[in-house]
Order: C-alpha cells, then structure tokens, then sequence
C-alpha cells in the first residue's frame, strides 16, 4: 500500500494484537480470586479507577504508611519452562510483604502490575490466583492491579511481573537501622527453598549440569521433580513476625533477599557490629547442598548470593530471646532457630560464618 492510499478495511484494536474482550473476561476470571482476600479495610472489589483501604477500619489509630515493591526476577523464566505458574503469584506477594515486616510493621493491602506479549487467560488467571494466595498469607487485601497487553515486546509465553504492597504500624512502634546491639540473638527462621533470588545463577547451573526439570529432583526424598523443587513458592512471614513482635524485645528483622546471608544482615545494624552465624546449628538444605557441589560454588559465594535455609532473621535482645522463641515455636514456627548472635566488630567482616566447615560440600 502506497503512502496515502487509505486501509482498505476499518482497524480493531485486536488487529494490532490487543484483544479487549480477553482482557474483559480475564477481570472476570479474577474477581472471585480477590474476593477471597478481603480483609477489615478493604473491600477487595475490582474494576474501579483506584483501590480503597481504610487504615481506621483495619483497626490503626495512627498509622505509619509503609510501601514495598518488588518482582521475582528471572524465576519467571523458570515458570516458563515447568508451566508453574500459580506459585510465581505467592512468591511476588512474599516479596513484598516480607520486606514490610522487616519495618516492623503488618502488610495491609496488595496491587499488580502483569505484562505480556499476547494475553493467555488461563495462565494469568494462575498467576493472580497465586497472588490471591499469597494475600491470604500475608492477610493484606489485593485491591487492584493492571493487566497490560503489549504486542511485540515479550516473546510468546512470556510475562512480566511487579507487585506493590503497602503496610502500617502504630507511630513509634516500627523498627529501624541502628536498633540491634551488640549481645542481641539472632533468631531464624526456615526458608522453603531458593525463595526468589538467585535464579540467573541457578538457571545457568540447570543448563551447565544437564540437569532435567522434569526428571526426580536428586536432593529431595519425596516425588518433587526438579522443577517443582526448584519453583517451590518463597514463605510469607507475617504470622511469625507478628507473633515475635507481640511476645516484644525484637530490634531488628531482616528479609533474607538479593545478596543473601552476607549482605543482608548488615542493613539493619551498625557498622561497628558482626553477626556470628552458627552453622553447625542448623545443616546446609540439600537444594543448596545441590546447587553448591554442580557449580563448584565457593561457601562465601553461596551464602551472598542465596538464603541458604534461613529466609527470616530476628533480632532479639538477649534476655527475652526464649520467650520469643517460644511464641515463634508455639505458634507459627515450630522450626525456629538461633542461628547466631551480634558481637562488636573485630574484624573487617559484618557477617562471619562459624563452623562453617559443616556447610562444605564434601
């Protein structure tokens, strides 16, 4: 067709490769998915302009606005190849609301952003039921989100994710950097796996192996494939840090993310502090144990790069350490743990592994 020659047929939208209609039924393919997050505060219904949270309602009386945001990096190449996709929606709301709680403060409410090339309404309808999921989890509400349709630049199968979530505290009660002291214990808590960091890494020990996703995971006991152990969903902490805030004397929490156990840590004490982790008291899981031995991993690199098994950290004045520990086993974390303690730094090392020939391959 010349320049000027007019197009020989009106143009849909669809005719550029954004179907409006599919983008319609997939708001009501996912409404029930949000229904089942509501929460005190929050009504959870979609299609408005914006969503509603009222902090009064949720029973604040002067709250401190606390807002995260967060992907899950390259995992989501992995949930292209093993088409588990519903965990993918857990692990964006993990890694958002897991980074409220290290304020000391409780997850309220949750939005989405979801992009692909060509919708496919089955498996974002997965992937926003694994974020519903994930609310309940973290007992925030999803109030809204966008869904964009982007012709030409994903390739097929492919999407893109980003959450937002958005939690409170009462005014003087949220923790900050600086508060851990020399003496504080440090409490952990299990991690379910790789959680959500580290998958280019581990993406390239998969390829470098040969290793088969949809073959026996070799690490694990049960009839997980691979795949399945390696996409297991990244743990929402919001009952256990409620839990260890309420039974008091925590200083510190630390999501461990990006960076892992060496990087972490030190965000939230002072540069005058080291944590002594205690690796004899917990062993190395065999996912780790795994991924050390087919890449010829370095400990040092393994632990800044994954959570090595321990996915939350609290810090706790020494003295009330037990009575934490107790709520946390009582309660929601049978498998809490000290891993270690905050000493006054001797060395130029924030975080020094001890015992760590217990973490070794062999």
């Amino acid at each position: 067709m010349s320049i000027g020659q007019k197009q020989p047929k009106p143009l849909k939208y669809s005719d550029a490769g954004v179907d409006i209609d599919a983008g319609d039924a997939l708001i009501h393919d996912i409404a029930p998915h949000a229904k089942r997050t509501r929460r005190a505060g929050a009504e959870a219904d979609l299609g408005g302009f914006g969503g509603l949270f009222d902090p009064k309602a949720a029973g604040f009386s002067d709250p401190i606005l606390v807002a995260a945001t967060d992907g899950v990096g390259t995992k989501l190449e992995l949930a292209k190849q093993t088409g588990l996709h519903r965990g993918i929606g857990i692990d964006l709301v993990a890694m958002c609301a897991n980074d409220i709680l290290a304020q000391g403060a409780m997850p309220l409410f949750f939005l989405d952003y979801f992009a692909t090339g060509k919708l496919d309404r089955e498996m974002a309808t997965e992937v926003i039921a694994g974020i519903a999921d994930g609310c309940l989890l973290a007992d925030c509400a999803l109030i809204g989100g966008e869904t964009a349709e982007m012709p030409g630049m994903y390739p097929a199968g492919s999407y893109d994710l980003a959450g937002f979530c958005i939690g409170a505290a009462e005014r003087g009660t949220l923790l900050a950097p600086g508060q851990p002291k020399a003496g504080d214990i440090a409490i952990a808590l299990p991690s379910s796996g790789v959680h959500s960091n580290g998958y280019s890494l581990v993406r390239k020990i998969i390829e470098l192996s040969g290793a088969d996703l949809a073959a026996a995971a070799p690490f694990e006991t049960t009839a997980k494939t691979l795949g399945e152990a390696i996409m297991a969903p990244t743990r929402i902490y919001q009952k256990a840090a409620a839990a260890a805030l309420q039974a008091g004397g925590v200083s510190g929490i630390v999501h461990v993310t990006g960076g892992g156990l060496i990087e972490n840590p030190p965000r939230v004490y002072d540069a005058d502090l080291t944590l002594h982790i205690d690796c004899a008291a917990q062993p190395l899981p065999p996912v780790f144990r795994w991924l050390q031995a087919e890449g010829a991993m370095e400990l040092h690199e393994l632990a800044r790069t994954f959570n090595c098994g321990i996915g939350l950290l609290i810090f706790v004045a020494a003295d009330n350490a037990e009575n934490v520990l107790a709520a946390l086993h009582n309660g929601p974390e049978p498998d809490a743990w000290i891993a270690g303690h905050l000493a006054t730094r001797t060395t130029p090392n924030a975080v020094i592994l001890d015992h760590n020939d217990s973490w070794l391959a062999p």
